[in-house]
């Protein structure tokens, strides 16, 4: 029962001074809920990633022209100088590696795309080889994707996202329509699955086109990317770019000092760095939030002091009718306790409305991870505990015909 009343009364405390209780657990609050809101931001753009990651599957290797990631502005200079990768390259690749399972490509753009009075004039373009749905795991949910004789003989037929359907295409049956795609016919043959929204932008307005067709259209004076399947990881994946990598410096005629001039990714390498870049970010904000933790505390301390000066014949009271120091001392504590756990349910509250706030308002992937609400309370209510216990010594060591002469 003890308690039970020690925490009614420091949620009356709290409530008989809202402005003050506030302000004291403004700190806590800042600081959790600063906490919540990039663990669950961070936690939705790893599972983010792991899923286009795993898309690709996990054994897909690309060959580009410039890595999947670079640091300076000094890298990409560097980059850029480097002979583009080519169609030659992809039949390269093709013919000669014999650990790959399955080998695509790709080159894309953006462009207008037309269906009578219909149009878009921002829409991804893709040219993709036969394979490439299959590499990227694409789920045709209407019609098929293309055939090895198709992609070979220039076909005009696409595959097109949902945002074509909806604002191009029009009602009825998209299939066997035909649009314009800069001006050249193709004849929708499928339709890919939604994918919703990143960052505010479309995951679904683009239009596939055999990679022949693409290279027709918008020539071949630009880079493309290799897409290989290895079939496994680890010791299997390490041997099929060992493979691509012999056969790339063999196309360019480099020696054996000379450095690649081309970049040979796994599907984890975007993952990997982006994992790096969270968990720094992550480390950053928590040691703000700790800051303001520990503010917080100082506040909830003072607050507590001040409490101790407000209640001292209160105090007397109690000891003059045989509460003991101890009990004193653990009343106080647990209002100290509960003053800084109910900043940190607040701050969960308003880090979580926060994230889902920023998903809603720009759709960055957010994900409530439990352990952190869990971690955040239990470090608010330490919090509480630590900068509570001078406060409560204080109170629990007040003499109490002292306490009984102080005036109210």
């Amino acid at each position: 029962m003890q308690l039970i009343e020690a925490f009614r009364l420091a949620l009356q405390s709290l409530w008989a001074n809202k402005l003050r209780s506030i302000l004291t657990l403004l700190g806590v609050i800042i600081g959790v809920s600063s906490v919540i809101t990039v663990v669950t931001l961070t936690n939705g753009a790893k599972e983010f990633v792991t899923s286009k990651v795993n898309s690709y599957g996990a054994a897909v290797i690309t060959i580009s022209k410039m890595p999947e990631t670079f640091m300076t502005i000094d890298e990409w200079l560097e980059f850029q100088k480097r002979k583009d990768v080519t169609y030659e390259d992809y039949r390269a690749v093709l013919e000669e590696c014999r650990s790959c399972q399955t080998v695509g490509g790709e080159r894309t753009t953006t462009g207008k795309v037309v269906n009578g009075t219909h149009s878009t004039t921002d829409t991804s373009i893709r040219g993709w080889t036969w394979a490439m749905p299959g590499l990227s795991n694409l789920n045709v949910e209407l019609g098929r994707a293309f055939t090895q004789v198709e992609d070979e003989h220039s076909s005009p037929v696409a595959i097109v996202g949902a945002d074509i359907v909806d604002n191009v295409l029009g009602a009825g049956d998209p299939l066997g329509k035909t649009v314009r795609v800069d001006g050249l016919e193709f004849t929708v043959i499928g339709v890919g699955e939604r994918q919703g929204k990143m960052l505010g932008m479309s995951m679904d307005n683009w239009v596939a086109v055999p990679l022949t067709s693409f290279l027709h259209k918008y020539g071949s004076h630009q880079t493309m990317t290799v897409y290989v399947d290895a079939g496994s990881g680890g010791e299997v994946m390490e041997a099929t770019q060992d493979e691509l990598r012999t056969i790339m410096r063999s196309r360019r005629h480099l020696g054996p000092a000379a450095k690649d001039a081309f970049s040979i990714d796994s599907s984890a390498t975007f993952q990997n760095l982006l994992g790096q870049i969270l968990n720094n970010f992550g480390a950053v904000v928590a040691a703000i939030a700790s800051i303001s933790l520990v503010v917080g505390g100082i506040v909830i301390m003072n607050i507590m002091l001040v409490a101790v000066t407000e209640r001292t014949r209160e105090i007397g009271v109690r000891k003059a009718l045989g509460a003991r120091r101890q009990d004193i001392l653990t009343q106080f504590l647990i209002e100290s306790a509960t003053v800084s756990l109910t900043g940190g349910v607040i701050g969960v509250i308003a880090g979580i409305s926060i994230a889902k706030a920023i998903t809603f308002a720009i759709s960055f992937p957010s994900e409530v991870a439990f352990w952190s609400v869990v971690v955040s309370l239990f470090v608010a209510t330490a919090v509480g505990l630590f900068f509570g216990i001078y406060p409560a010594y204080k109170a629990s060591a007040l003499d109490p015909i002292a306490a009984l002469r102080s005036e109210l």
